[in-house]
């Protein structure tokens, strides 16, 4: 009995040893928080003003007093009314889009009243046609999305920042209605409003 007890607990014995030799990409004093908040973007679709509101949020991790990355997720949808070149029937030409997905982002000089981030957002999205009653139709189509980009970033307190931002889209997958991956890939601004722990 002395002897399978004994075999039970020598391998825990040597854990704090190997738990000390253990290399990580991020050490010593970390500085953890959590964000989220609405975000508008505008940009051009098929050559008309175009506006996305939708919102995102992430875990916010202080790597030291300089560089800090966040790591979360954002969906958006068009707001603004946009016609489909070629409608699917007579009566169902608006289009209906929206796309979402994994959103990574690097800080420079956080603590700073005013500082830098670049980011980007990489998802799947998908597009449909309705009419003017809302009736959707029974069609539909799925695309990609990457979308990277930079910012300036205000803290206004600790709590809340607001950040503007210049964002290139890039999509892949649309041929549905007349539309084209042309019409949605583009230059886009964005103003996002976070709050939380950062």
């Amino acid at each position: 009995m002395k002897t399978l007890l004994l075999l039970i607990i020598l391998p825990f014995s040597f854990l704090p040893a190997v738990a000390q030799q253990t290399e990580t990409l991020i050490s010593g004093d970390v500085r953890h928080g959590g964000f989220g908040g609405p975000v508008v973007k505008f940009d051009s679709i098929n050559n008309e003003f175009g506006v996305w509101v939708g919102g995102r949020g992430g875990w916010f991790i202080g790597i030291d007093d300089v560089h800090a990355l966040s790591i979360g997720g954002g969906g958006y949808g068009l707001v603004t009314e946009h016609l489909a070149p070629n409608p699917q029937e007579a009566n169902q030409n608006i289009a209906t889009i929206g796309h979402g997905g994994f959103e990574i982002e690097y800080y420079n000089r956080y603590n700073q009243l005013i500082h830098f981030t670049v980011g980007t957002h990489i998802g799947a999205g998908g597009i449909t046609l309705r009419d003017g009653n809302e009736n959707v139709s029974d069609s539909n189509q799925v695309f990609f999305v990457f979308e990277p980009g930079i910012n300036a970033e205000l803290n206004v307190t600790h709590f809340f920042r607001i950040m503007l931002g210049f964002n290139y889209r890039l999509t892949s997958g649309i041929d549905f209605g007349g539309f084209s991956d042309k019409d949605f890939s583009g230059p886009l601004s964005t103003l996002t409003f976070k709050f939380g722990s950062f």
